[in-house]
């Protein structure tokens, strides 16, 4: 199968452990890109966090964002769909994440028309929130501002807790509400859209090419590549990935810090 379509994860997958891109995956990349096929950055970041990628990159391709909620334009800086968390919904993931998991933090992603729309507020926290990693974007509000506007995505944080044990216990209270998923294991959910995904994300950005997921090779580490590897017609997993992103996949490849991504790709292109 000659892909028509690479979507891969940034974060453990098109990254390596300095978060940069090693010349040879960028090489492979460009290679293939420069042949016609299309490629596609799928992410759980938001939309600001895209821009150092295209740069080391050195093109601006498209980007689904917050695990699928969200499609980007790099290339002309423009939000092309959002699909968001209603406030009601929100209120009430809310009221099940504090009462199963006693003392976490919210916080919740917004998009407004571009990736540094003033206007904007885009990270917005409870007080007392956490942060997994650094966020100079923060902005501090009550839980009831933070509940007032519709999101793309609510993070649920707990200091010190694995994902994966928060992740079950709140499947057990979380249905029809959104979808759970997580990109750490360091205690921090990630709630979607209900029916949202990377698959659905690159599945609309894949369609109008007139490309199905057939033609797609995805590649990813983590439980929210799950749907993107399992949707994908080859589906591949890092050599780092999680144990699910692994049994999701067709194949497994080397991890992120030995340019796993660019040796799939160089069966195409050298």
């Amino acid at each position: 199968m000659l892909p028509a379509l690479i979507a891969t994860d940034v974060d453990g997958t098109l990254l390596d452990e300095d978060e940069h891109i090693t010349p040879r995956t960028r090489q492979a990349v460009l290679a293939a890109v420069a042949s016609g096929v299309q490629f596609v950055l799928a992410t759980g970041r938001p939309p600001r966090w895209v821009p150092p990628i295209v740069e080391e990159l050195g093109f601006a391709p498209m980007a689904v964002c917050a695990n699928g909620a969200v499609i980007y334009d790099s290339e002309q800086d423009r939000i092309i769909s959002a699909r968001t968390l209603s406030v009601d919904v929100l209120t009430e993931l809310a009221e099940i994440a504090a009462r199963v998991i006693p003392g976490v933090g919210l916080a919740v992603e917004r998009v407004g028309r571009s990736a540094h729309d003033a206007a904007t507020p885009q990270f917005v926290s409870s007080p007392g929130y956490e942060h997994a990693w650094l966020n100079p974007d923060n902005t501090e509000v009550s839980i009831e501002d933070l509940l007032s506007a519709p999101a793309v995505k609510l993070l649920i944080r707990r200091a010190g807790a694995r994902s994966s044990e928060m992740a079950a216990e709140l499947a057990k209270h979380i249905g029809v509400q959104g979808d759970i998923t997580y990109s750490t294991n360091n205690g921090l959910i990630e709630i979607n859209p209900l029916g949202t995904s990377k698959a659905t994300g690159v599945d609309e950005v894949a369609r109008p090419l007139g490309i199905t997921a057939e033609d797609v090779i995805a590649f990813g580490d983590m439980p929210n590549d799950v749907p993107m590897l399992r949707w994908a017609g080859l589906g591949v997993a890092m050599g780092n990935a999680h144990p699910e992103a692994i049994a999701a996949a067709n194949e497994v490849t080397t991890s992120n810090a030995d340019d796993g991504l660019a040796r799939v790709l160089e069966r195409w292109w050298l």
